[in-house]
């Protein structure tokens, strides 16, 4: 049976997550961000795609994303996706799948949740003790 097309709405942004297989590690080293980060730029300006707030951890990335129109998003995943685990399975010697599943998306459809997103990924690397708290952040 197919999948079902995902739901994007133009000018709606989205809060898109994806994990590393068994929450395994998808970056492991600042040469892995830099190249997932060149591609996602990318393919974000191929398709349109704005990048509000992003966060790299070392087994899973949030991005914050709005699409311009139906299928920009998931064509633009796609993209960075494919690329991405051909060179990261090339760099480190490795075979097979990077990703558990599909990446996740949900629709922020508040101006309200919108901030609590982006404050959400913003502070995800000192939740996770990866990066001191900013003065007057809790």
């Amino acid at each position: 049976m197919p999948r079902l097309p995902r739901l994007e709405l133009p000018g709606i942004p989205l809060h898109v997550t994806q994990r590393g297989v068994n929450r395994g590690a998808i970056f492991l080293d600042d040469d892995d961000r830099h190249h997932f980060h060149h591609l996602l730029h990318g393919a974000c300006r191929k398709h349109a795609v704005q990048v509000h707030a992003f966060v790299l951890m070392d087994n899973h990335f949030h991005l914050l994303l709005t699409s311009p129109q139906p299928g920009s998003l998931s064509a633009t995943m796609r993209a960075v996706g494919q690329n991405y685990v051909q060179a990261f399975n090339y760099r480190h010697a490795r075979c097979g799948t990077l990703w558990q599943g599909r990446f996740k998306s949900c629709l922020v459809d508040t101006e309200r949740y919108l901030l609590t997103v982006m404050r959400y990924i913003e502070l995800n690397p000192v939740r996770a003790a990866m990066a001191a708290s900013p003065q007057g952040y809790r």
